[in-house]
């Protein structure tokens, strides 16, 4: 009986062996399980920020270039106006000479219409 107490495991001890070892597997399991769902939330964090990323540089890309376009558009507009309205003030000018010369105007008139053409 001492022999076997000692020297061969009996059945209670073939047992506790085998509860130790079960246990152990099934804390390694889990332990491994939750690790596996912390790095795929981690990774789907990382994927998400990596899509905010893109499309806030995607956006600061189409205003720059919203931007650049309005500049290089504005000048040409704004020139273009000013040289029509030069123009045309030049025109309404030289005819109201000529009805100043041809005695249609008086001085006083021909002032009066001046400042209004010149907006002033």
């Amino acid at each position: 009986m001492l022999a076997r107490r000692f020297g061969r495991p009996g059945l209670v001890g073939l047992a506790a062996r085998t509860a130790v070892v079960a246990g152990t597997a099934s804390a390694v399991s889990g332990g491994m399980a939750r690790h596996q769902q912390q790095r795929a939330a981690e990774q789907q964090e990382m994927q998400a920020y990596e899509q905010q990323q893109q499309q806030a540089q995607m956006m600061a890309a189409a205003q720059a270039a919203q931007q650049q376009a309005a500049v290089q558009a504005a000048p040409v507009a704004p020139a273009a106006q000013q040289s029509v309205s030069v123009d045309d003030t030049v025109t309404q000018l030289e005819r109201l000479a000529a009805l100043k010369e041809q005695g249609i105007l008086t001085d006083a008139e021909f002032a009066a219409q001046k400042a209004k053409i010149l907006g002033a």
